[in-house]
């Protein structure tokens, strides 16, 4: 496996303890047990509460009957873990990579989407989203924004990422002179597959002969590869979230697209209820493909893959989206986590997609052999839309700044808010996220918040702060290798329970934060053979990958982040650890 110094030092002493595995043998289709197929599937933002009240009905909704009939089905031969836990933060990037790796940011290194580093250099050229273009300077730490969203496509207007004709969306999207460079390997750009440090569940059932296939957002969530060339994925398919929305000829009633108010240059698909639902139809499609043997496309006979998926992102629309064009909110519309009816069209469009799925396994013969994961990349705060709190300058509003404003002066320039526009600014959504310019000055940046946002006018909406030895139990320390991980935030701030920092006046919640709307997730795991049951023990997202490397009779400790954090298989299941080949 390929990584980059010191990068590579810091994770090589993570790793140190555990045994050197022999080669893995080059099963193809003959893993053993009866499970030969994984289909996982992130539904974004669908929280735990999410799935008990589509499931079994809900007063206000449908007459109080269930309102998510497949994936009910699927609970009537699946195992519900109603105490699941997200990565921390509980943004997508680290979200994903919890369930394909096995582990947290503190192993796998990856914070959040748009994050810091203070070893890597800027980019070569100055990404879609505004990290500017800078100088490398080799053979020592230079420290760098970090992004890895639709800012390094070629072109994140379009649909297929800027892709080469002919290509749609993926790798080939992807603009190398706009990632950060490795100042220890010549400057090289470090692709979002060598960024992550570990190997994920793709790495290993390519390595056992396996095929793979994965879909999701941006084509930079190719990450899910983990290290090497890219080559993990053997189908990867990423039409990008953020382009301009255009008709989709191949979705019926997509051709134009439904709503037109969301459908201008200045749009993306996540600003429209109806056009996001166009959107995931496309990656739905693809699995309905691979499941029928062939490629996303449907053009190209192919292996079904031995674990595929893809990520929903309607319910999370559904949950934040205020369009305004309209006049529609999406949301809840009480504590209970009642739908509002824009978010109960998104749940039910997920739940009628998954029943798709579902049905052209069994058509296809191969239900019985393919084992069901349903999880949620990250949740989303707050349930009780009434308590969502965003920044204002209105008098009297209780949170009108954020800390990294507060903090500015102490940020490196690509961090400050006060550099954005034209640089993309902090990692602030329903959490804060702050790297200093300098570590030492930590317990000034502290004292500033403190006096500056005292509980008793609590201005920045502050719950908690994390620094020095409260973020030990959960990261590793702050700074530059062999002493610190220079991944780690030096200050987390959380925030009061509905508050957030993005500024955004379209959105009724946020994620990212450690709450427990923000981390408590659906996680169902489902085949014909199995009985209904219901796990109350607190489980992780990180749990799914070993869990699909056992249920398809390979070993979880092949997996980097399994060894170092101790990951346990999913509880209830009857799969346990394997002994090592």
């Amino acid at each position: 496996m390929s990584r980059f110094w010191p990068q590579a030092a810091f994770g090589a002493g993570l790793l140190m303890a555990a045994a050197a595995l022999p080669a893995a043998s080059g099963h193809g289709e003959d893993f053993e047990g009866g499970i030969k197929h994984v289909l996982l599937i992130s539904i974004d933002g669908m929280h735990a509460v999410d799935f008990a009240n589509c499931a079994h009905g809900i007063g206000g909704v449908n007459n109080g009957q269930p309102y998510c009939p497949n994936l009910a089905a699927l609970g009537q031969t699946g195992v519900n873990y109603l105490a699941t836990s997200t990565s921390m933060p509980s943004d997508s990037f680290p979200g994903l990579m919890a369930l394909v790796t096995g582990g947290s940011p503190r192993t796998v290194g990856a914070f959040y989407d748009v994050a810091y580093d203070r070893v890597l250099a800027p980019p070569a050229q100055t990404t879609g989203n505004g990290v500017a273009a800078g100088s490398c300077a080799p053979g020592v730490a230079n420290g760098s924004t970090t992004e890895f969203d639709e800012g390094i496509d070629i072109n994140q207007s379009l649909l297929n990422g800027g892709a080469p004709a002919g290509a749609d969306g993926g790798i080939a999207s992807i603009d190398p002179t706009k990632l950060d460079r490795d100042p220890f390997h010549g400057c090289a750009p470090v692709y979002p597959w060598n960024f992550v440090r570990t190997n994920t569940i793709f790495g290993v059932v390519h390595a056992a002969g396996g095929y793979t296939a994965w879909s999701d957002k941006h084509p930079s969530y190719s990450a899910v590869a983990g290290p090497g060339n890219g080559g993990n994925l053997d189908d990867y398919y990423s039409p990008e979230i953020n382009s301009v929305p255009v008709p989709l000829a191949s979705v019926p009633g997509c051709s134009p697209l439904p709503d037109q108010t969301a459908a201008t240059p200045s749009n993306s698909w996540t600003d429209s209820f109806q056009n996001i639902q166009c959107y995931d139809s496309l990656k739905v499609q693809a699995i309905l493909n691979e499941i029928a043997g062939r490629d996303h496309s449907g053009k190209r006979r192919r292996p079904v893959p031995t674990v595929f998926g893809m990520n929903f992102q309607v319910v999370s629309v559904g949950q934040k989206l205020i369009e305004k064009s309209l006049g529609v909110k999406g949301g809840y519309l009480d504590n209970q986590g009642t739908p509002s009816p824009a978010l109960l069209g998104e749940i039910e469009f997920a739940d009628s997609a998954i029943g798709k799925m579902v049905t052209e396994l069994r058509r296809r013969g191969l239900l019985a052999s393919t084992l069901i994961v349903i999880s949620a990349k990250h949740g989303q705060s707050p349930v009780d839309s009434a308590r969502y709190l965003g920044i204002s300058t209105v008098p009297g509003d209780s949170v009108t700044t954020s800390p990294a404003t507060i903090l500015d002066s102490l940020l490196p320039l690509s961090e400050r808010p006060s550099n954005s526009p034209p640089g993309i600014g902090p990692t602030e959504d329903d959490i804060s996220l702050i790297w200093l310019a300098n570590s030492a000055d930590t317990g000034t940046a502290v004292g500033m918040l403190e006096s500056q946002s005292p509980a008793t006018a609590n201005i920045a909406g502050i719950g908690a702060i994390l620094s020095g030895p409260t973020l030990l139990p959960m990261f590793n320390p702050p700074g530059l290798p062999p002493v610190g991980d220079p991944r780690t935030p030096d200050i987390i701030v959380t925030p009061n329970v509905g508050v957030t920092y993005s500024g955004s006046g379209k959105k009724l919640a946020e994620h990212g934060g450690f709450s427990h709307d923000d981390t408590n997730v659906i996680m169902l795991v489902s085949n014909p053979a199995f009985a209904a049951a219901t796990i109350t023990s607190p489980v992780e997202t990180a749990q799914v990958a070993p869990t699909i490397l056992a249920a398809l009779g390979l070993d979880p400790d092949k997996l980097d982040a399994v060894r170092a954090e101790g990951t346990q298989v999913l509880p209830g299941l009857g799969l346990g650890r394997r002994s090592r080949d």
